[in-house]
């Protein structure tokens, strides 16, 4: 398959295929471990430090969740009125009374901003930290930070066998285009571990992980008899190639069986108050897989939400699918109405359970989407609806995020824009700044250079610095 994690890398004896059978190809797997194995490590990280994004795909409206302007005109200031919070002076929006609770474990980001406004500009242009070649499309022509991050850490984390590079999300994740989350010039081999499962489900498993014992046995049994087999193969095998295939079946196989992956996928394992508290919605569990999986050791792992009309929330015709809210798409208020009670109960769920069990040092939680959207409120005949309703188009220009833990100082609001929410008046900055703060907590040194496709070596970002008040406090 064209996104590399699919092929069945041979040779492997006739016997042994058929003994182990189908489930081996996860013998995908190996290929994947294969060829990152190949890439020396690079980075200089021993640090046991771990990062959850969450990505809102399709732009969240700035002016609705964080950056409201009660004082704005009627036509750009919405109708979602802003609360306090328990930190005196940041205020959030009326439907997130969960935000308002533990504002103090959390900061605000108002000010970073870009200038690409197509949703594939856009994806490439944050997710890449680089101005893309093409302002359309979401085929990435240099890699995205998470697999920048995960070849740089290749081999220096011990995650008892788990991939150190996950993606959550539903089934859109298993391309590697749909959200610009591809390697480019790093390679297919660096593409995160996409797991497309819904956690919320009580038949929730990963394919090629969530094995039942008697497989398990019967696959370590196969992996002996492999053994044995090539041991033979070995002795004349000058190059070393069959040999080096082994130790990459060998650990394929030790995934699929191991007992640290096959429990880190077990939410089971979870009190119900705690799955509860997360929402029993595929948010909410695929959040909780995140915090069980950084909790074990893996250093990034990306969690995809959209569309929340699924599983306990009933559909809504004045929805939209992802956080898209141009008018044609949704009533962008009704839409919120839905949305935004889940979002809170999710993110705040994510960021004090991290505070409860100590990893609010350790971990990074980044919350953010491509883009803003614009101040100016339009309105626009429904594509579903038919009728005449409000919303928001695409704005590059502006934009707020939510960042907890990392060891950060927290209750902050960190820059500003006008008083129509229009662009940044107070420290402005883009993408690349969140980058280099989420590399630095990571151990990274996004100085280091990789060889593009012509040899020449490119930086993991061009430009950007960390952002002073995310720093760990000393």
């Amino acid at each position: 398959m064209g996104d590399g994690t699919s092929f069945c890398p041979g040779p492997v004896s006739r016997r042994s295929f058929l003994e182990i059978g189908g489930t081996a190809c996860g013998l995908g797997l190996a290929g994947l471990l294969e060829a990152r194995g190949k890439s020396a490590p690079l980075g200089q990280s021993g640090k046991d430090t771990s990062v959850i994004f969450v990505w809102l795909p399709g732009g969240p409206p700035h002016m609705e969740m964080y950056d409201l302007k009660p004082e704005a005109p009627k036509e750009y200031r919405g109708v979602f009125m802003p609360i306090k919070t328990n930190v005196p002076g940041i205020e959030v929006c009326e439907l997130f009374p969960r935000h308002a609770k533990c504002a103090d474990k959390f900061n605000i980001i108002r000010s970073i901003h870009h200038e690409f406004a197509d949703h594939g500009g856009g994806h490439k242009r944050f997710l890449t930290g680089r101005k893309p070649k093409e302002p359309t499309g979401f085929v990435n022509d240099a890699p995205c930070v998470g697999s920048m991050a995960s070849h740089a850490l290749e081999g220096r984390r011990r995650t008892g066998g788990l991939p150190n590079y996950i993606v959550l999300g539903d089934g859109r994740v298993n391309n590697v285009d749909t959200f610009s989350f591809g390697a480019s010039y790093l390679g297919n081999h660096t593409h995160p571990f996409r797991i497309s499962a819904d956690p919320s489900s009580k038949n929730f498993k990963v394919d090629n992980v969530s094995l039942e014992r008697a497989m398990s046995d019967r696959l370590s049994d196969r992996a002996t008899l492999l053994g044995g087999f090539d041991k033979m193969r070995r002795d004349v095998d000058a190059s070393g190639l069959v040999s080096s295939m082994d130790v990459f079946n060998q650990r394929a196989l030790s995934m699929m069986t191991s007992d640290t992956v096959r429990e880190a996928f077990d939410l089971s394992k979870e009190k119900d108050a705690v799955r509860e508290r997360f929402s029993m919605h595929e948010w909410g569990q695929r959040a909780l897989l995140a915090r069980r999986l950084v909790e074990r050791g893996v250093p990034w792992v990306t969690v995809v939400m959209e569309n929340p009309f699924r599983g306990p929330v009933a559909p809504l015709t004045a929805g939209v699918y992802n956080w898209d809210s141009h008018a044609v798409n949704c009533h962008i208020f009704e839409d919120a109405k839905v949305r935004f009670p889940l979002y809170d109960q999710v993110i705040t769920a994510m960021i004090e359970d991290l505070y409860a069990r100590g990893l609010n040092k350790r971990v990074l939680l980044v919350v953010t989407g491509e883009f803003g959207r614009t101040p100016r409120i339009t309105h626009r005949e429904g594509t579903r609806t038919k009728v005449s309703q409000p919303g928001r188009d695409h704005w590059p220009r502006a934009m707020s995020m939510l960042v907890s833990g990392g060891g950060m100082r927290t209750g902050q609001v960190i820059g500003a824009t006008n008083k129509k929410g229009e662009e940044p008046i107070e420290r402005a900055m883009t993408p690349n700044d969140l980058w280099a703060t989420v590399y630095e907590h990571l151990g990274v040194d996004y100085s280091m250079e990789f060889p593009d496709f012509a040899g020449r070596p490119m930086p993991m970002l061009p430009f950007g610095e960390p952002i002073p008040e995310l720093r760990p406090i000393v």
